[in-house]
């Protein structure tokens, strides 16, 4: 069998055949929605990127300039900044209709939904939803066609084989704390050590992970690859250069809201934590990345702290650097570690997106028939 060693993304994939895509790759946060078209016959640093408001933050935007009521349709998307958008909108006295795939967004408990004030309503017409002075709203975290046509607007055709797209999604369950049923389905994933493109979903995801199907129905034409946003970044990390060289490691994505540390050996994930930024110091940063590569910390321990919690397979023992991604990364050149600014494909700001692609790329090239 021939060995044919392509570079591709800033890591070596070695492969007897040589697999050619484009990928559409899309990394919805908070604050913005990193975007990178990549296509395998270029080098990665000669991708389109866009970095661009965030789909909560745009919504949220239209919602407070209404004077009217509000219906919101649409699918279940990553609430933040709407949530307060609906609250403010409530309180200056407005109706607000939501249908239950839309509601998702506020909580997924739709009682709780409606305890705030929120009407919600089957799918579909509503005849006297039309006589009402109202503004209607689509819901939605991918907008493909406010992206083609921002691409239009320079002459790129927004052609593409598969399109990757990282999204933040707890998942639910109704006899269990977001926070608990998140690590414990973290701990099902890493029974054993895992690289980090393992958390990809294609074209399917558990039903409990309601904002990541969202995403698929609003994307049901295409071949989609689905990424926690955490995991994501994590996994866009691994392909800077000075971090593919190194044996072991911590990753932190420092979220705006939420910060995911993943200790890596041999290019696996050991074991994770994961905390509210605003609530970490420099203090819990260097004795929770420390117990975290001993292997003592324990998701009590994160979880009793206000953090969503931790799960560890194995120590990594000594390790060689700190590899910080997010928008907020900045916090970690406080600590006693050795930091190391992750930048795949040359940006800070497309760790998300470059993870996106070596997941896809990890996929394709194990299973041909996508």
């Amino acid at each position: 069998m021939l060995n044919i060693f392509v570079h591709k993304i800033g890591f070596l994939i070695q492969n007897p055949i040589i697999i050619l895509m484009k990928i559409l790759a899309i990394d919805v946060g908070a604050w913005t929605q990193d975007i990178m078209l990549y296509d395998s016959e270029q080098p990665i640093e000669n991708s389109y990127k866009m970095v661009l408001p965030s789909p909560t933050r745009i919504f949220a935007e239209k919602i407070r300039k209404l004077n009217n009521h509000l219906y919101l349709s649409g699918e279940t998307m990553g609430g933040g900044s709407i949530n307060k958008g609906i609250k403010n909108h409530i309180h200056k006295g407005y109706r607000v209709l939501m249908t239950e795939n839309s509601a998702r967004t506020v909580r997924d408990d739709l009682n709780r939904v409606k305890s705030l004030g929120i009407e919600i309503i089957p799918s579909g017409e509503h005849p006297e939803i039309s006589e009402m002075e109202l503004t209607e709203i689509e819901l939605k975290d991918v907008d493909l066609d406010a992206i083609e046509e921002a691409f239009d607007r320079f002459d790129v055709e927004l052609d593409f084989d598969y399109l990757g797209v990282a999204v933040q999604d707890h998942g639910y369950s109704e006899s269990m704390g977001d926070r608990n049923f998140r690590f414990n389905k973290i701990s099902e994933k890493l029974e054993t050590s895992q690289p980090p493109e393992e958390f990809a979903f294609f074209n399917t995801a558990p039903n409990y992970f309601t904002r990541m199907n969202g995403v698929l129905r609003t994307l049901n034409e295409y071949e989609v690859a689905i990424m926690d946003s955490k995991f994501a970044s994590i996994c866009g990390a691994t392909c800077d250069e000075y971090v593919k060289d190194l044996n072991s490691f911590v990753a932190l994505d420092v979220g705006n809201g939420h910060t995911l540390a993943a200790a890596f050996k041999d290019g696996k994930i050991c074991g994770v934590f994961e905390h509210h930024t605003g609530m970490l110091t420099t203090d819990k940063i260097n004795r929770f990345v420390k117990e975290l590569a001993l292997g003592t910390l324990t998701h009590e321990q994160l979880h009793g702290d206000g953090g969503h919690g931790a799960w560890v397979v194995e120590p990594i023992g000594d390790f060689e650097c700190l590899v910080a991604t997010g928008p907020r990364r900045g916090i970690l050149n406080e600590t006693h570690f050795k930091v190391h600014n992750a930048a795949p494909a040359g940006d800070v700001m497309m760790a998300g997106p470059a993870g996106l692609i070596k997941a896809i790329h990890c996929k394709t090239h194990e299973d041909h028939s996508l």
